[in-house]
């Protein structure tokens, strides 16, 4: 454990969160990915330590039972994510990981828990509109190919191995998207930031306009880039990220 932190290194999180900040992002990554999502963002914005969230089933955690449902997974989460409800906090989630952030926030307040300060929502439609992510018809050597295109989109050759087992977490993490109903909103208590990538060619502006409903206040941002470019933390996306406290 080292100096400031609360808590031993947890399989939840990339490192163990520490004292020494005033307030917390949990990061929540798309279908397919993990905790690495965010690997080139700084661990600290202003004085808001940065806290990846590392899901079953992939990475680091690769031998770890796959969550089965978004339901599951925010039940899982739970636990984990108690002790470190000590301070001002916020959600920023990404595509799909916006749903099991979503799910998270209706548990904390049921249990009576502190709820975050802000859900910052990217690049995904309202839960009530996840059954129509595009990805969800597609067959498995189009997902395949959705896998290698996205490496190859970072800048890395891809190798076979590679692309199976990114394909093997995908499909499983696919599962759990195309599992998720949710026919009518139930609104958060905390203000939602809906963030729309200009460049998005598969998610429009419209498609976002269901998150109305989830709560009293609820602000949408465009910012410049595509759907992956969140994993660089854009200077637009850090100075809306730190707004909040």
């Amino acid at each position: 454990m080292t100096s400031g932190s609360i808590t031993a290194a947890s399989p939840w999180f990339v490192r163990p969160p520490s004292t020494d900040h005033s307030a917390r992002l949990f990061c929540f990554p798309f279908s397919g990915s993990g905790a690495s999502a965010f690997s080139a963002w700084p661990t600290v914005l202003d004085d808001v330590e940065i806290c990846p969230v590392q899901f079953p089933g992939r990475e680091n955690r690769l031998g770890h039972p796959h969550y089965g449902t978004y339901e599951k997974l925010a039940d899982d989460l739970v636990g984990p994510l108690t002790p470190l409800l000590d301070r001002p906090f916020a959600f920023f989630a990404h595509c799909a990981g916006a749903l099991p952030a979503y799910e998270t926030v209706l548990r904390l307040a049921a249990l009576g828990l502190p709820t975050p300060d802000c859900l910052f929502v990217s690049g995904q439609p309202a839960p009530h509109d996840a059954s129509r992510d595009r990805m969800l018809s597609m067959t498995e050597s189009e997902l395949s190919a959705e896998v290698e295109a996205f490496v190859r989109g970072r800048g890395i050759e891809p190798r076979p191995d590679m692309i199976e087992l990114g394909l093997m977490v995908l499909l499983r993490d696919h599962a759990a998207a195309g599992a998720y109903r949710r026919s009518e909103p139930v609104a958060v208590d905390c203000p939602v930031v809906v963030v729309h990538w200009r460049d998005d060619p598969d998610v429009r502006l419209a498609d976002l306009q269901g998150w109305r409903r989830y709560a009293d206040s609820v602000e949408f941002r465009v910012v410049e880039g595509g759907h992956y470019d969140f994993m660089n933390a854009p200077d637009e996306l850090r100075k809306l990220l730190t707004r909040w406290l």
